[in-house]
C-alpha cells in the first residue's frame, strides 16, 4: 500500500503547486471575501473565482457560482446552454447517470419518457425541447475500449449535420464499467474531431461530466500536455463543488470551464441572455470557494486512500471491488459488490455509525428525487450530500454495489471503513 500512498502523494503535490500559482497569478486577497447582495454588480470576489476556475482546470474561461445547485443542475446548465432544437446530443460512455435521465428526457435503458408529456403537459426536458438523444454502449479492452470507437463515428456518421454535442460521463456512476482516465478522454476529442472532419461535418461539442474526477490525476479533460499530440482538449467541462474542487469546504456550488463561445452561452442559461456572468450575488460564499479549491488537491488524496484502504480490506474479505486495490484512480469512487439487500444496507451503516455527523442515525433506503430504484445513502457529512465527505450509497438492484467516495481526513475514513467491513461480515455469516 506504501507505494500506492507515494504515488498519490506525488500528485497531491503538483496539484497544490499548479493551485498555489493560480492563486498568485490571480493576486487572491482577503478583501475578494466580501460579500454582494441583490444583482451582485461589481463582485470582484465573484468575477476572481470565475478566473480561477478557468486557470486551475487550465481552460480558456469558465465560472464558479453558488448558484449552480448540484452536479445535476450544473450539467443541465451545461447541456441547455448550448444545445438548441433539432440537435443531437451523442452520449459515448453509455446511458448517463440516473439524475440526468429526467433532463435529456430518457429512461435507464435510453428509451424517451413519457408519462405527463403525454397529456401536452411539458417537464423541461431536452427531448421536451426537441433534442433527440442518442448513444454508443461502452466495449471491452480487446476492441479499443473502454469507448467503443468504431461505434462512434457510425453514430456520428448517421447523425451528421445535426450533430451538435458529444458527452463523456468520467465517473461510472451507477454503472459496472471504469471510470475515464484523462488522457482516455482528451483521446476520445481527438477521434471525435478527425472523425467530423473526414465526414465534413461540423466538429461538435465535446463535453465532460467531470464529476468525482478533479485532482485524481495532474491534469483534466479541458488541457492538453505539450507531449500528446493524439488528444484534444474538452470544450466544456463541469462538476459540483460539493464534490472533489470544493475540498470540503464549500457549502454548495459547481463550476463550468471551456471555450469562451461555450462558456458565456452557459453563462446566459444560468442567469439570461443579455446579462449572463455579469451578475450573480455571492451571499457570503467566496471565502469557502475559494478556501475549498486551495484545499482540493490534499483532500481529493484523502478519498483516494481511503478508496484504495476499502478496496483492499473488502477484497479480502471476499467481495469483488473495483477499482482493485492497486489500480490507478480516475475518480474517488470505490464500488464494493455487497451481494445482497442486507448486506448493501449493513456496508452503508458501517459508514454511518463512524460518521462525523449523526452516527446515531441507521440509513434506509428510500425513493430519492431522480432515480428510478430506491436508493440507500450513508452520509453524515457537514455539508448535506457532499460526496468529498464520507459517504456510500447504492441502488437497491442486484448486484446490490455500494458506491463509496470522499473522505476530509484518512484517519477518520479509515475508521470508517473498518466498521463497514464489521457490519457487513457480521451480516453474512449471520
Amino acid at each position: 500500500m506504501s507505494g500506492v500512498f507515494r504515488r498519490i502523494d506525488r500528485i497531491a503535490r503538483a496539484n497544490t503547486e499548479h493551485v498555489l500559482d493560480c492563486f498568485r497569478e490571480a493576486q487572491v486577497s482577503e478583501s475578494l471575501f466580501a460579500p454582494s447582495t441583490g444583482y451582485g454588480y461589481g463582485d470582484v470576489g465573484r468575477d476572481r473565482i470565475d478566473g480561477l476556475a478557468a486557470a486551475v482546470f487550465r481552460a480558456p474561461a469558465g465560472f464558479m457560482r453558488p448558484a449552480l445547485l448540484s452536479g445535476t443542475h450544473t450539467l443541465t446548465v451545461m447541456l441547455f446552454g448550448v444545445l438548441r432544437p433539432g440537435d443531437i446530443l451523442l452520449s459515448v460512455t453509455g446511458v448517463p447517470y440516473d439524475t440526468i435521465l429526467p433532463v435529456i428526457g430518457i429512461d435507464g435503458e435510453g428509451r424517451p419518457l413519457y408519462g405527463p408529456a403525454e397529456n401536452g403537459i411539458s417537464e423541461g426536458s431536452l427531448r421536451d425541447w426537441g433534442v433527440e438523444f442518442r448513444f454508443t454502449p461502452l466495449t471491452g479492452e480487446e476492441n479499443g475500449g473502454p469507448i467503443d470507437y468504431p461505434a462512434v463515428r457510425e453514430a456520428m456518421e448517421k447523425a451528421g449535420k445535426r450533430l451538435k454535442m458529444v458527452y463523456v460521463q468520467r465517473s461510472r456512476g451507477y454503472a459496472d464499467r471504469p471510470s475515464l482516465h484523462a488522457s482516455e478522454i482528451r483521446r476520445a476529442a481527438r477521434f471525435v474531431a478527425d472523425c467530423a472532419k473526414e465526414l465534413g461535418i461540423p466538429k461538435p461539442v465535446f463535453a465532460v461530466d467531470n464529476c468525482y474526477g478533479e485532482f485524481t490525476e495532474e491534469d483534466e479533460p479541458c488541457f492538453v500536455p505539450a507531449d500528446r499530440e493524439d488528444e484534444a482538449a474538452a470544450d466544456l467541462m463541469a462538476g459540483s463543488l460539493i464534490k472533489n474542487p470544493g475540498g470540503g469546504m464549500a457549502d454548495v456550488g459547481g463550476y463550468i470551464v471551456g471555450g469562451e463561445e461555450y462558456v458565456r452561452l452557459c453563462g446566459n442559461r444560468l442567469t439570461s441572455p443579455g446579462v449572463g456572468l455579469e451578475v450573480g450575488a455571492s451571499l457570503g460564499q467566496n471565502r469557502n470557494l475559494i478556501k475549498g479549491l486551495f484545499y482540493a488537491p490534499h483532500t481529493v488524496a484523502e478519498a483516494l486512500k481511503t478508496a484504495h484502504l476499502a478496496a483492499y480490506m473488502l477484497d479480502r474479505l471476499g467481495y469483488r471491488v473495483s477499482p482493485g486495490w492497486e489500480e490507478a484512480r480516475a475518480d474517488i469512487v470505490q464500488c464494493v459488490e455487497c451481494a445482497s439487500p442486507e448486506g448493501l444496507s449493513a456496508f452503508c451503516r458501517g459508514i454511518q455509525s463512524a460518521s462525523p455527523i449523526d452516527a446515531h442515525v441507521t440509513p434506509e433506503a428510500w425513493d430519492m428525487p431522480g432515480y428510478a430504484d430506491p436508493v440507500i445513502m450513508a452520509a453524515g457529512a457537514f455539508t448535506g450530500g457532499a460526496s468529498i465527505e464520507l459517504s456510500a450509497d447504492g441502488p437497491m438492484r442486484p448486484p446490490y454495489t455500494a458506491f463509496m467516495q470522499g473522505g476530509l481526513t484518512y484517519e477518520s475514513s479509515r475508521l470508517a471503513v473498518m466498521a463497514a467491513a464489521d457490519r457487513i461480515s457480521a451480516d453474512r455469516n449471520g
